[in-house]
């Protein structure tokens, strides 16, 4: 069967909708890449990267990190976000610049004017990690929209509807992609399957995702 990214256009700059109140937004990211990257490997100095254990005692597959005023965190004892990271007892690297542009600039461009994120996940995908299904209600305030930046490896987004049994619709996603949804769409559950393996030019054997939040 022919995978997801085979034979489908990438076009940079182009809208994809992915729902009422959610849009893909092609390439978006990709003026923003070198102060990216730069801003990434001064966090992950300071906050490196872990597999964190959900409640059940399962560790991720995804390797994840956290910047700005709070940091998404599970352990044994449940999901939530925390001013300072567990690993080391201080608080959260703050949010780069470049990171907020980006993440105000997407926001602005998917119709969500005045966003200003607290908190970006950082999740590392390698070859075989995966998210599964799941909606991202953890924050205190749910008018705020996501802002979802792929970087590195294409990836397969997965994007269904605000139960877990609603139809799931598939999204290729590459280098330099943003992912927005709020309002009707904030609860949608959503995912990505297995990684494939192979190597992207900036980042190697990996998928870097940003995940931009109003937690606080």
């Amino acid at each position: 069967m022919m995978d997801l990214l085979d034979g489908i256009p990438h076009t940079p700059g182009t809208h994809e909708p992915l729902g009422t109140g959610a849009v893909l937004l092609r390439g978006f990211a990709l003026p923003f890449e070198p102060r990216l990257l730069a801003a990434l490997q001064a966090i992950v100095a300071e906050a490196p990267f872990r597999h964190m254990v959900t409640p059940s005692g399962h560790a991720m597959s995804v390797a994840m990190t956290n910047c700005g005023a709070a940091g998404w965190v599970t352990d044994r004892t449940g999901y939530r976000y925390d001013t300072r990271d567990p690993l080391s007892g201080r608080t959260w690297p703050a949010l780069p610049e470049a990171f907020l542009a980006l993440a105000r600039a997407a926001a602005a461009e998917a119709g969500y004017e005045d966003f200003t994120p607290d908190a970006c996940l950082i999740n590392r995908y390698e070859p075989g990690a995966r998210l599964s299904l799941h909606q991202d209600r953890d924050e205190r305030n749910l008018a705020h929209p996501i802002v979802s930046v792929s970087l590195g490896l294409p990836a397969t987004f997965q994007f269904g509807g605000l139960k877990r049994a609603d139809p799931v619709r598939r999204h290729a996603l590459r280098h330099g992609d943003v992912a927005v949804w709020g309002g009707p769409s904030r609860l949608c559950f959503h995912g990505v399957p297995s990684l494939k393996d192979g190597t992207h030019e900036s980042l190697g054997r990996m998928r870097i995702n940003l995940t931009f939040r109003g937690a606080l």
